[in-house]
């Protein structure tokens, strides 16, 4: 069983109290006045209050409103559900097992609709160690072999939300500048800040702060289950070409609606200065 990793979230722009330096991490940070005795690899099992279905093939397999989200140090937020609650008559035994020190022996079933098969893709452990003895009973599928997920009536983008995960836009009245090398890429006074836990503060630009002419579409997407699809935009220099150097939100989901049709700039070759200092 392979779940998503640190560095695959990092990479993701995807965190929660389980990675980077939050409080269930590897390396927590922060002035307290308290300690946590304990393992240093944490697991939080607590109820997902939402009605949650996942859809393969035109079939609901999943539904249910008793869920868990296992929270795992180093790891995304995972979903778990009571094995009644999925449609055993659609689920086939399969011969691979995977070992986890953290919660135990994992066995797996294949999901068969009509000719579509996804292989793997629920798994469950049926004798759970005795720390994770609240995993008996419940399994868990795989989020990217299901055609869609719903949380309540709407359809969820990219992953499971952690409800610990907060996204937050400022306007901003500060001067943000991008720059390749000495020539000025974009530059404004009126950013839209954003601010998502666990990241660096992202500076959100309106189209008429950038150059034009130096945009370069992309089709390049990523996915963010708090800000939504995000298309990206090359950076023609003329002598050089940085791709996938910008994104926007066009049609962003509710926490991002004020950077909606702005641009982020991020990029080896490019420098963002706030106020005149670099970040």
């Amino acid at each position: 069983m392979r779940l998503p990793s640190e560095d695959d979230a990092l990479q993701q722009d995807r965190l929660s109290l389980t990675l980077s330096q939050g409080p269930l991490s590897h390396r927590p940070t922060g002035a307290v006045n308290y300690s946590i005795e304990g393992p240093r690899h944490r697991i939080l099992f607590e109820p997902h209050p939402h009605r949650l279905r996942a859809v393969l093939g035109g079939e609901t397999i999943l539904d249910t409103t008793r869920g868990q989200r296992l929270h795992e140090s180093a790891m995304l937020p995972v979903f778990y559900a009571r094995i009644e609650a999925l449609r055993e008559d659609l689920l086939e035994p399969t011969d691979p097992t995977t070992h986890c020190p953290f919660t135990g022996d994992a066995s797996y079933w294949s999901i068969r609709v009509g000719d579509r098969v996804a292989e793997n893709a629920v798994w469950y452990c049926p004798e759970p160690i005795r720390e994770a003895e609240w995993l008996r009973g419940y399994a868990s599928a795989y989020w990217d072999a299901m055609d869609a997920w719903l949380d309540e009536e709407e359809r969820v983008e990219g992953y499971l939300r952690d409800p610990y995960h907060l996204v937050e836009v400022r306007r901003s009245s500060r001067l943000v500048r991008v720059l390749a090398g000495n020539e000025i890429v974009a530059e404004g006074d009126a950013p839209a800040a954003l601010f998502e836990t666990g990241l660096a503060t992202r500076w959100y630009l309106p189209p008429t702060a950038i150059r034009p002419e130096l945009l370069r579409p992309s089709e390049t997407t990523s996915v963010c289950p708090y800000k939504g699809t995000a298309s990206y935009t090359s950076i023609d220099l003329g002598d050089r070409v940085l791709e996938d150097a910008a994104w926007t939100y066009r049609e962003p989901l509710e926490c991002a609606l004020e950077v909606g049709g702005h641009f982020c700039f991020l990029h080896d070759d490019l420098t963002i200065e706030v106020d005149a200092e670099p970040i």
